[in-house]
């Protein structure tokens, strides 16, 4: 399945103007619209990454750095990338602590083989292109480190399926209106999601991007899919 990206483009700048708009609630309206399903899927994505205390772990995409604390709290030097200033202000005031920094996915400001592992939470559907992103991140991955990719995906049973579209098309942006800063930013994210490609296309995605030994774990019935794959070892 193919991503009709053409209505949903946006420029980074609007991207970045968009999601610095809705950065000081970004999180609370996250949990509120997933019913409090979040925290559960970043675990997940915590224990698929695997970094342990001396490791030094990319977090991708991670706005106001909640998807980045956990590796901080186990002592793991995590670096929360994103582009939008007014979601790492948000994060930098919350966890001083942790390295904030600006960054386009596409092209990314670290050296090459600069992380043991690198990570992107329901981030990648935003980049303008994604396999560009995937190759950046195999870049300043370490050979035999691991990517780890949380993103929306496709419900594996038919009739859930249809549920699940009806409730981002039609019962999401009312909540929005409700309770976010700026409900046109979450109409748009759930356009994004609904056109957004199935578990099988990201994984080619990720193959094509040289990527190894791809696999994917679906939850809450493939609401969400996290991805796995390592970067090849040298074969000299």
């Amino acid at each position: 399945m193919g991503v009709k990206r053409a209505s949903l483009e946006k420029r980074p700048e609007e991207m970045a103007a968009m999601f610095d708009d809705v950065a000081p609630k970004y999180d609370i309206v996250n949990d509120i619209l997933s019913m409090g399903q979040t925290r559960r899927w970043r675990r997940v994505v915590v224990d698929a990454v695997g970094a342990a205390p001396g490791q030094k772990v990319l977090d991708l995409a991670a706005g106001t750095g909640t998807s980045s604390e956990p590796y901080a709290d186990a002592g793991i030097h995590v670096v929360a990338c994103d582009f939008s200033i007014g979601m790492l202000k948000v994060g930098k005031r919350r966890r001083p602590d942790i390295d904030f920094v600006a960054g386009d996915a596409m092209n990314l400001p670290f050296a090459d083989n600069s992380f043991d592992a690198s990570t992107i939470s329901f981030g990648l559907r935003n980049v303008m292109d994604p396999k560009k992103a995937l190759r950046e991140m195999l870049r300043v991955t370490k050979p035999g480190g691991k990517v780890v990719v949380a993103e929306f995906s496709h419900p594996t049973v038919a009739p859930f399926r249809t549920v699940y579209t009806e409730y981002l098309m039609r019962a999401l942006p009312p909540i929005a209106r409700t309770v976010a800063s700026n409900p046109d930013a979450y109409v748009y994210l759930a356009e994004s999601i609904r056109a957004w490609p199935n578990q099988d296309s990201l994984s080619a995605w990720l193959s094509e991007s040289g990527w190894q030994d791809v696999t994917y774990r679906n939850l809450s019935g493939g609401i969400v899919a996290v991805h796995r794959a390592t970067k090849p070892l040298p074969t000299n």
